[in-house]
Parts: structure tokens; C-alpha cells; sequence
């Protein structure tokens, strides 16, 4: 058996000039060629065995070369076009094995001495190889560099090739800082192994010595030097260059070649990166053909490498991490089927692009340029869509923990220090690893080995691994069964959590063996992404907020994909813009994701957020334990998303101009805050002398005195807080610059129209409302125009309510007066008709009744005859409610809607028939409810105008009961003014399932008591009643009082949860969801779709 392939001839020994340490596919298919190349002639020698050997000596065999005189070595090279498979025959000029004693021997003692110059030596070992100082490879360089030392003591040897005549030793392995790692061996190496005490001589190449490595023999010390180990340093630091590296050319195998035969893509344009700060490469290996031909390049200024290396690292090995781990788990063994053109793999270009463009790029463009970030990508997109080329989506999955800190959690440290958006694609390629890294269940690993499950297949499924035919290694130790649906990894990143000590990160993500809330995994998911071998992010005070979302948003997309919500259904809904990626579809930020959200209870606001858990999302058939936090996190999570019905409003459309009350004076003249200011304004102010004033004058009078003079503690002045801090005024409002909020409103007044739409359209969100339901009451020429001759349009956020007080408390005069001036016949029929074609008009919601406290009906025995004219404009009276304008004319009553609440009379004429054969009649025959708001007394302090109302303290229960009773068909929605009423009615819900209760009414409407309320409400009726109304008159008190009812309700419902949890009932959270949105308009749907009349 041969031990080496060198040639015989002096002649030729002498020529040779480059060593490769190692036979890697990636030295063979870049190094050796450039070196061939610039016309150096390179031998290979592996360090442990000898197969590259054995299969050039065979190539020499079949060709017949085996007198070849010059003895020329070669092997081959498959270049992979898109197109074909050109191979190409690569020279060398010996082969050899460092392995056994008989090769290394033939090397250092017969080849090595004979050489004239050695110019590069070249390491192209695994990263084993270059994982300790002890390593076999390190060993035998640093035998090698220690005979060259003696050698060029002696004078034979030299560096000719070189400039400043310095070995250059080259790293073609992917190890950051490789040449500064291989330095810090061998002066390691030199200060311990090449001592004259106890070390042998690796310079003597008599045929009497043999390697360090052979049975009983030893090389003798220097005997030349003093210090022979102190020399060698020396010369390893002035005769010798360890350069560093990066090297990017993806290269595999020909099939059945035993890896002898490098497959690899098109050369890159930078194949291999040396960097060379003093010009000690040969001349040759830098010239501009060689970088064009063979793709090395040279750097010779300081930091280029390092943006090189940065760049590949986020740029190529970002865009590789983050796909490779869906691919294998979506079982798409090889990364060549990105360019095929199916619909999933045009979807993960896609979500690459993106990941690119709004992530990498804007990241690194501040420290590499916008030009070269965007070329490296355009190169290696080009590379990654190779079609006849790619590599094992499982083989590049290996040490996703590690890979994960270095290639992508650069990108997001940079973008938050940049202040840049993270987006959704980053925290899908952080979830993507670390549910590959998630094990089937909590059993320890075997021998370092986990083993996970596919996505497709169900984790419990999967349990029962049988290895098999179908089973495939994809690398040392670990394989696949795609049939079974399993696969094996390994990861060594150990992370702290609270109480549990240091534990190995898939065992504590595989300690949760069936699906949990997010909540449940942020902890571990923090501990992983502050970890410095796992995602290495900074937990300083800078990045304290940001990191709070990342980790969040990843532990949201990690819980989907762990329940079984496909990697492929998640890029659809970011791709098709559905559900929270609605607005920004792969560009959405990280925040749409948070899962848990602050705030709530009854003293922080609950903000409206969409939930990023879909209604198909398995998560929500999780159940839930009693853990007090996490269900507390998962209601109000559920709570704060749920879009709610606001079913009672004194709200109109942006279409009906200056009716549609919005901004801060508005704001700031509600009637709550005016009769707040009277409290604490001086006795010299009166309230004629204060509403004469303008509106803005009013504002600032109540902006001083509540808000400068005094803190805005009250429920109403903290309203206008949580208002203007969702609107992003938090500046102003430090500032206490009213002006400068005004500002920003008049951004929006001064679209006119068009900007109060948008505004409009802005406060329904950030209130999340669905629809507002509005309380149509014309009856001026102001609101007359909206409604004649055609009403206008408006808004889907806008629903209709018809006021129909006479009706209820029988006032015939008001009525008949209404029906004259109308054109109506003055007959129940014309009354009928009356209603029936404003309805027709209005399409309302419900029919609603509110009438003055002190109107009282006086009976009247007579029919619709005999009636006087009063005087009113009868164009006017053709409008739904105008006969409340004759009530006040007629009865003098002071009945208004533009800016008071309503009040529900005290006495209603359940006798009268306008009540029983008009009102109730159209209430059948059109199967419309009757709206009831029940308890106000009107105009307690009348100088106060629409502040001035107050409420009674015990209204009577009893007409409710009665008409529930009477009219068993129609549906009747109330609520109650006076907390006294409430227990009251809630037992009178219990007994009449056409009676809904709604709401915690005005003075209802502080959190202390709508907890009160609710929490009854929840005791007594579960979820068949609707938890709130807003009652709002001014757009913008849409987001405080729906923020502040979410909060309190939040924390009732959270409490209601546990306590049904503790008495055996396991919940899940689709059950969970159901119920909320029941109590935020679900229910009031639930009675609405009803129909008593149906049922006769």
C-alpha cells in the first residue's frame, strides 16, 4: 500500500510551493484553483485518513498515468449551471495522509526538506479541526511550521513567492477569525510542546525520526538553540502570517463520489475573503483576474473584512437560518426548491424578500452602505434560487441556537438602536428556530439528541419512533423519518430561568407537553434571547422596552406554530394581509403581535388591540389553569380585542357637519366637566355669563380650573387623559399645552369633510368598535337637511335609533298635532303609517322612548278630533320626533337633545292607545325593540343648562315588569340611571326573556360602580346582557370610555374565571373568546336576531 503520492524527482519536489493541511470540498473547489492559478503548485494532505490519496492513485491508474513524469495530480470539480453540469479536472502536485506514521514521515522528512520556498499554507479541516488546541489538525500544523522554522534557520528553505517573504497560512473553514484562532494555538503549542525538556524535535529530518505520533520514538531537541521554544515563537510571529477569512461558496458532493468530488454552485464574487493589512499574499493571488475567475479577494484595509463577514453573516447566513428551519419542518429536504415555482416556495421568497429588504437592509445600510448590503443580497438570492443546486434544509438547521444570536439578532440590535421597525418576518424566523429546537415531549436526550416533530403532524403522533427505511441521516448521528413525521438535533445552549436553575433550552421548551398561551413561554424565551450563545440580545435599560415586545411577539408566533397553526398558514395570513397584517401584510411590526397586554382593572386604561391569535388559531382550544397571572393575561388579552357593539349614543356622522361633536373643546364642554367646573368656579362667574362665552373660551376656563388649578382625578377629567394619551399627545399634555392639542385637531379640520371622516374612521379604531348605534332625534333646520328630501349617507360605524317618546307616555296632544302638521290622517292608522314610513326613512336599530321627568300625561277620553293647530313650522313636523318640539311648545317643557342625556319619564301611560295600538303595533309588525333608558330627573339645576340633570334615586321597576308582561312579543332593551335599580333588575332579566339589560348609564358610568354592576350582572345572568354602552356625545369619548370599561370589566371577568376554574370547570380560550364578545355586543346580537312575533 503506497504511503504518499509525491514526486521523485528533485526537480519537482523542489517546484512545490503551497501545503494544504486537509482535503475539505471547499478548499478543493476555491483555494486549489486559485492557487493553480497564480501558478503556485499546492500539495494535500489529510490529516487523519487517506482516501483523497487512494483516489487520485486510482485516477492515476485508470488513465494509465501511474509514469506520469511530471507527476501531476488531478481531481474533479462539478460546477452546477442552471443549464448543465460542466466538470472540471483541477491539478495538484502530491497527495499524502498526515494519519500514520509512514505518510507524516514521507512528508516531513522526504518531501518537506527537499522544497526550495514554501509560499501558502492552506487549513481546509472541519470545524472540529479548529475546535481545540489539541486537535489533530493543530497538532500536525504546528509540527509542520516547526520543521519549516528549522529549516529556514538552516537557509533551505525560503519564501520567494511572497512579497514580504512571510508563510501565509490560509483558513478555508467558516470559523470566524479563523487565522486569529490557528495563531493563538500554535503560540500556545510553542510555549508548551517544543520545550527542550520534554518535547521532541520536529525539525530533524533525518530518515531516523518519525512523527510525535509514532510508537517509542521521539525527536531529539534542538541542540542548536538555547531556547528552542522562545525561537519558534519568534518566528511564528515574524516569519509567519495566519490571515483571516471568510469564505462563501456552498459546495456539496456528486452523489455515489464519496465526497471526493466537490459539487458546488457557480463561483460567487467573493468565493473566499482573505484579509491581508500589510501585503504579505502573493502578488499573484490578489490580481484582479484571479477575483473574477476564482472569486478571492483580497482586503487590505481594516474593518473590510469584518463588514464582509457581518454582511454574510445577516445578509446569505441570515436569509439561510431563516428559511432553513421551515423547509425541513415543512419537509423540504433541499433548499434548490426555492426555485421551482410552487405556491409555497414563491411564498417563502417572498417572506425572504421582505425579511431583506425591511429588516437586513435598513439595518446594516448605516454601517456597510445601501449599495453593497443590497448587492450582497442580489447575489446571493441568485445563489439560493439555484435550480439544480442546494443543500439539506436539515443539514443547515445544525446549531440554529447559536446561529440564531449571530446571524439574525445583529439585524434587530441594530434596528432598535436605529429606532427602525422590527417587523413580523424577524420574529417568524426566531419562532421558526426555536420550534425545530422544541422536543415531542419533556424526556431527557439520549446521548445529546432530541427529537421533534413535523409540522403537519401531531406532536403525541409522533412519540413512537421506530427507525426504519425511510429513515435518513442528515448528519453525524442525527436523521429524519418524513413517514413518521419525526426528525433529531442537538443543541447545547444552556439558559436560566426563574427557580429552575441552568437547564438546556429544549427541555424547558419541551416541559410544556401540550399547548399553551404565550404567556406561559415568554419566560424561557426571554432567558434564550438574552442568552450570549443563544439569541445574544442586550437586556440593558435601551433595549428594556423593545425586548419586553420582541419577546412577546416571539412567544405569540411560537405558540401557534407549537399548537399546530402551519408554518404556511402563518405566512399566508402575514402575505394575504389578513387578520392584525392587515395593514402591513410582511411589513407589519412587531407590536400587532403582543398576546399579553398592560394595563386594566379600574385604574389603567384597557386599550383596544386587535388580537393576533385568529379565530382558527389552535391556541384558543388550549385550556388554561388556574394560575392567577395567566388567566388574568388571557382575558384581558381577549377583552382588549374584542370588537365592540356600542348599542347607545348621542353620536352623528361626520356627514351631518357641525352635529358631530369631536375634538377638545368638545371634549373639554362636555356637560359632566361643566358641572364639575361649577363646583370649584368662583360665585362671580355665573352660568349665563359662562355659556355666552365662545366654546374655546369655555375650554380654556375648564382646562385652567380642572386641569392646572387641580389634578384631573374625576373620572370625567381622567377620561380626557386616557383620550388625548391614545391619540399620541402624551408631549402636549407634559407640556400642559392646550393649544398645541388643538393643533392637532386642526390637522384634521382642516380637511374639512374629508377630515372628519378620517378622524371619525381613526377613533372607531383605536375605540374598537364595531358599530355605534345613534340616537335620531331631527328636529331643527340644522339636522333637518340630513334627512330631506333624502337622507345622507354616512358611515357603516353609524346605526340608527328612532325616538318615539309621546308614544310611550301617551301624550295624544303632541301626537295628533305631529299627524296634522305631517298630512296624516289623525287615526291610529295614521299614526301607524306616521311611524311606519320613518322607519322606512331611518331603518333604525330599535325605537326608543325618552321623554321629561316632570311631563306627566293628563288622560284625555276623546279621539284624534278636535284638535288645534299649534303654530309649529309643519315642514319641520314631517320629521321622525318632531313632535317633541310641540311638546315643549305645548306643554312647556324643555325637551332638547344637544347636549343633555335623556331622561325616561317617571309615569307612562300604560293605558293609553298610542301606546297599545300604535307604538307596540309597529313594534310587532316591524319586530323592532324598544329601547329604554330608565331613572333621569331633567333639569335639577335648570342654569345649568344641559349639566344641570340629576337622577332618581329609585325609579319604579314596576312599569317595566308590566309592559314585559303586556307585550310578551316585543323585545325591550333598558337600563337603569340609579345604582339602587340594579339588583332589581337583574332579577327582573331572569324572568322575561324579551327584556335585555344594557350598560352602566352616565352616572353609572364610573369604575367603581360599573365593577359593582357587572360583577352582579355576571353573578345573576351570566353572559346574556351587555356589559356596556358609551352614551357618548363626542367622538372622541369613544376611547376612554370604552378603554376604561374594558379594564374594569377585564378584571371582574378575570376573577369570575378563577373562581369557575377552583370549582372543576377547565376552560379553553375559543370558549373564553365566545363569552366576551358576548358581553360586548354578542349578546345584545343574540337578542336582537330573536323574534317573539314569529313564535305566536
Amino acid at each position: 500500500m503506497i504511503q504518499s503520492l509525491f514526486p521523485s524527482s528533485p526537480n519537482d519536489i523542489a517546484s512545490i510551493n503551497a501545503i494544504c493541511i486537509g482535503s475539505g470540498r471547499f478548499l478543493r473547489s476555491v483555494l486549489v484553483p486559485a492557487l493553480i492559478g497564480c501558478q503556485l503548485k499546492p500539495i494535500i494532505l489529510q490529516t487523519r485518513g487517506r482516501s483523497f490519496m487512494d483516489y487520485c492513485h486510482e485516477r492515476l491508474l485508470q488513465n494509465g498515468d501511474n509514469q506520469n513524469k511530471d507527476f501531476i495530480l488531478t481531481y474533479e470539480v462539478d460546477t452546477v449551471f442552471q443549464s448543465k453540469v460542466e466538470t472540471e479536472e483541477i491539478k495538484c502536485y502530491g497527495a499524502g495522509t498526515l494519519g500514520t506514521n509512514e505518510g507524516k514521515e514521507a512528508f516531513l522528512s522526504n518531501l518537506l526538506p527537499n522544497m526550495k520556498s514554501l509560499s501558502i499554507i492552506a487549513v481546509g479541516v472541519t470545524e472540529a479541526g479548529l475546535s481545540s488546541v489539541t486537535s489533530k489538525a493543530m497538532q500536525d500544523l504546528a509540527d509542520i511550521l516547526y520543521a519549516c522554522y528549522k529549516l529556514q534557520a538552516n537557509g533551505s528553505l525560503k519564501c520567494e513567492e511572497n512579497s514580504n517573504g512571510k508563510i501565509c497560512v490560509i483558513c478555508t473553514d467558516n470559523v470566524p477569525n479563523s487565522g486569529s484562532l490557528i495563531q493563538t494555538y500554535m503560540f500556545d503549542i510553542a510555549g508548551n510542546k517544543f520545550d527542550k525538556t520534554s518535547q521532541t524535535d520536529a525539525s530533524d529530518t533525518s530518515t531516523d525520526n518519525v512523527s510525535n505520533n509514532g510508537p517509542n520514538k521521539k525527536r531529539r531537541v534542538d541542540q542548536d538553540s538555547d531556547n528552542g521554544a522562545s525561537n519558534f515563537r519568534i518566528f511564528l510571529e515574524q516569519n509567519v502570517v495566519f490571515h483571516d477569512t471568510m469564505v462563501d461558496r456552498i459546495t456539496s458532493q456528486r452523489e455515489g463520489s464519496n465526497g471526493m468530488v466537490p459539487r458546488a454552485e457557480p463561483v460567487p464574487s467573493k468565493a473566499l475573503v482573505i484579509e491581508d493589512l500589510n501585503g504579505d499574499l502573493p502578488k499573484q493571488l490578489t490580481m484582479q483576474s484571479i477575483r473574477e475567475k476564482y472569486g478571492v479577494v483580497a482586503r487590505t484595509k481594516p474593518g473590510q473584512l469584518t463588514g464582509d463577514i457581518a454582511l454574510k453573516l445577516r445578509v446569505a447566513n441570515g436569509t439561510h437560518t431563516a428559511i432553513a428551519h421551515v423547509l425541513a419542518l415543512s419537509q423540504l429536504l433541499m433548499t434548490d426548491v426555492l426555485s421551482s415555482g410552487q405556491d409555497k416556495t414563491e411564498l417563502l421568497m417572498k417572506y425572504l424578500d421582505s425579511l431583506f429588504t425591511h429588516q437586513i437592509l435598513p439595518g446594516a445600510q448605516e454601517s456597510f452602505g445601501l449599495e453593497e448590503t443590497k448587492a450582497v443580497y442580489e447575489d446571493w438570492r441568485q445563489r439560493l434560487t439555484h435550480p439544480k443546486f442546494g443543500l439539506s434544509s436539515f443539514f443547515i438547521t445544525q446549531n440554529g441556537a447559536q446561529k440564531c444570536g449571530i446571524r439574525i439578532s445583529p439585524t434587530v440590535s441594530d434596528l432598535i438602536l436605529q429606532n427602525k421597525p422590527v417587523t413580523v418576518t424577524t420574529i417568524f424566523a426566531i419562532a421558526a428556530i426555536l420550534r425545530f429546537l422544541t422536543p415531542i415531549n419533556a424526556k431527557k436526550s439520549v446521548n445529546g439528541i432530541y427529537t421533534g416533530w413535523l409540522d403537519g403532524f401531531k406532536r403525541e403522533c409522533s412519540e413512537k419512533i421506530v427507525s426504519d427505511k425511510d429513515t435518513v441521516s442528515y448528519a453525524d448521528g442525527l436523521s429524519y423519518n418524513l413517514r413518521q413525521g419525526w426528525y433529531e438535533f442537538r443543541c447545547s445552549c444552556e439558559i436560566m430561568t426563574d427557580n429552575k436553575g441552568p437547564k438546556l433550552l429544549p427541555d424547558l421548551l419541551g416541559s410544556f407537553e401540550s399547548v399553551e398561551q404565550p404567556i406561559r413561554y415568554e419566560e424561557i424565551i426571554r432567558s434564550y434571547l438574552t442568552k450570549n450563545d443563544g439569541g445574544n440580545l442586550s437586556d440593558d435599560s435601551d433595549f428594556k422596552d423593545s425586548l419586553n415586545v420582541l419577546v412577546k411577539a416571539v412567544s405569540t408566533i411560537y405558540a401557534r406554530m407549537v399548537a399546530g397553526d402551519g408554518f404556511f398558514k402563518l405566512l399566508h395570513e402575514m402575505n394575504d394581509r389578513q387578520s392584525v397584517f392587515d395593514e402591513g401584510g410582511f411589513e407589519s411590526p412587531f407590536n400587532v403581535l403582543i398576546d399579553t397586554t398592560p394595563g386594566g382593572g379600574t385604574s389603567r386604561p384597557l386599550h383596544y388591540r386587535r388580537s393576533p391569535l385568529p379565530n382558527d388559531s389552535l391556541v384558543l382550544k388550549a385550556k388554561f389553569d388556574a394560575d392567577p397571572a395567566t388567566i388574568k393575561s388571557i382575558v384581558f388579552s381577549e377583552v382588549s380585542s374584542v370588537s365592540a357593539i356600542d348599542l347607545h349614543t348621542h353620536l352623528l356622522p361626520p356627514s351631518h357637519g357641525a352635529l358631530c361633536l369631536w375634538g377638545i373643546d368638545e371634549l373639554l364642554t362636555y356637560h359632566y366637566l361643566v358641572a364639575e367646573y361649577f363646583m370649584t368656579a368662583s360665585p362671580n362667574i355665573s352660568p349665563e355669563e359662562f355659556f355666552a362665552q365662545t366654546k374655546q373660551n369655555q375650554a380654556d376656563a375648564i382646562w385652567k380650573a380642572l386641569f392646572i388649578d387641580r389634578s384631573p382625578v374625576s373620572e370625567a377629567c381622567r377620561g380626557v387623559i386616557t383620550t388625548l394619551t391614545a391619540l399620541d399627545l402624551q408631549d402636549e399634555l407634559q407640556a400642559r399645552d392646550l393649544n398645541g392639542i388643538r393643533l392637532f385637531y386642526n390637522s384634521f379640520r382642516d380637511d374639512g369633510i374629508a377630515g372628519a371622516e378620517r378622524y371619525s374612521d381613526m377613533v372607531f379604531k383605536k375605540a374598537g368598535i364595531r358599530y355605534a348605534v345613534m340616537t335620531n332625534i331631527p328636529f331643527d333646520p340644522m339636522e333637518v337637511q340630513h334627512w330631506r328630501p333624502k337622507p345622507k349617507d354616512y358611515s357603516n360605524n353609524f346605526r340608527a335609533a328612532l325616538r318615539v317618546d309621546p308614544l310611550l307616555s301617551g301624550d295624544r296632544k303632541t301626537v295628533e298635532s305631529a299627524l296634522l302638521a305631517s298630512g296624516y290622517n289623525n287615526t291610529i292608522d295614521g299614526a301607524k303609517k306616521y311611524l311606519h314610513d320613518w322607519c322606512d326613512l331611518m331603518k333604525p336599530e330599535y325605537l326608543m322612548a325618552s321623554t321629561p321627568h316632570d311631563f306627566v300625561l293628563k288622560e284625555d277620553n276623546g279621539i284624534l278630533t278636535n284638535i288645534n293647530k299649534t303654530g309649529v313650522n309643519e315642514d319641520a313636523m314631517k320629521l321622525p320626533g318632531a313632535f317633541v318640539d310641540v311638546a315643549s311648545s305645548v306643554n312647556g317643557c324643555n325637551v332638547d337633545c344637544d347636549g343633555g342625556e335623556d331622561g325616561m319619564a317617571s309615569v307612562i301611560d300604560e293605558n293609553s292607545d298610542f301606546l297599545s295600538q300604535v307604538l307596540m303595533k309597529v313594534c310587532e309588525e316591524r319586530d323592532l325593540p324598544l329601547a329604554l333608558k330608565i331613572g333621569a330627573h331633567r333639569q335639577v339645576n335648570p342654569r345649568l343648562q344641559t349639566a344641570g340633570d340629576g337622577v332618581v334615586a329609585f325609579a319604579d321597576t314596576g312599569v317595566l315588569a308590566r309592559l314585559c308582561t303586556r307585550f310578551p312579543n316585543v323585545r325591550f332593551l333598558a337600563t337603569f340611571l340609579s345604582r339602587n335599580n340594579q339588583h332589581e333588575a337583574c332579577v327582573l332579566a331572569t324572568k322575561f326573556r324579551n327584556l335585555h339589560l344594557y350598560g352602566c348609564w352616565w352616572f353609572c358610568n364610573n369604575p367603581s360602580i360599573i365593577e359593582e354592576i357587572t360583577k352582579m350582572r355576571v353573578e345573576m345572568l351570566g353572559t346574556a346582557f351587555t356589559a356596556q354602552h358609551s352614551d357618548s356625545r363626542v367622538l372622541d369619548q369613544l376611547i376612554y370610555k370604552w378603554s376604561h370599561s374594558r379594564g374594569v370589566i377585564g378584571d371582574v371577568l378575570s376573577k369570575e374565571i378563577i373562581k369557575l376554574i377552583e370549582s372543576g370547570w377547565s376552560p379553553n380560550r375559543d370558549e373564553l373568546r365566545r363569552d366576551v364578545k358576548k358581553l360586548f355586543g354578542g349578546s345584545y346580537e343574540d337578542f336582537m336576531s330573536k323574534s317573539f312575533v314569529r313564535q305566536k
